[in-house]
């Protein structure tokens, strides 16, 4: 069977969670890596404070680390070939890395954060809630969502919230019909009277 394996630089942890500051990319890929398994992939990571020899033992790592020294860590090797080099990818690429497929259909994937937070940033907009706004705002941004991301986002919610006005104004007009106007009496300029009494 296939191991998808990942070769981190030296850190402390793999999770994102340790330190002062989470680590917003780590803790995505660490999630990723666990949904992976999730879907029956066999994940192996090795942490180079930790486990050096490892770097060797893997050829087509240790080429990355004569040529670097490290510099182009994490790698992701699959079947033993390095597939991603010098960044964490994203759950779409390992999906691919692998070529995860379930009855010969690829397998559906789950909603990324990057897309939940900008759903929810739109959603916020619709239903006009300002702490919403500003908390999937603040989530966006360390998710390091683009500004121009998060604004397509909000022109999206705002369109479909001003059709959606503009469609419930039609809907009441058809159930509350205008009133029709009482008819006017006509008059003769008597003190005035009615044309009816009219003098």
């Amino acid at each position: 069977m296939s191991v998808l394996e990942v070769y981190d630089p030296a850190m402390c942890c793999s999770t994102g969670v340790c330190g002062p500051e989470v680590d917003p990319k780590l803790a995505q890929f660490a999630g990723d890596l666990d949904w992976l398994k999730g879907q029956g992939v066999e994940v192996r990571r090795f942490n180079l404070a930790q486990e050096p020899v490892r770097f060797v033992e893997m050829s087509a790592v240790k080429t990355i680390m004569d040529r670097s020294g490290g510099d182009e860590l994490p790698a992701i090797v699959f079947d033993e070939k390095v597939a991603v080099a010098g960044r964490y990818p994203t759950r779409d690429e390992l999906v691919g890395i692998v070529g995860l497929t379930r009855n010969g259909n690829p397998v559906a994937l789950g909603l990324s954060e990057t897309v939940k937070e900008l759903v929810a940033i739109g959603a916020a907009v619709a239903a006009g809630c300002e702490p919403c706004l500003k908390f999937h705002v603040d989530n966006a941004r360390k998710l390091e969502v683009s500004d121009a991301a998060m604004r397509e986002a909000v022109e999206m919610a705002t369109k479909v919230k001003a059709a959606a006005t503009a469609n419930m104004a039609k809907l009441a007009e058809r159930l509350l019909p205008a009133e029709e106007a009482a008819p006017v009496a006509a008059s003769c300029g008597c003190s005035g009277a009615k044309a009816s009494s009219c003098c």
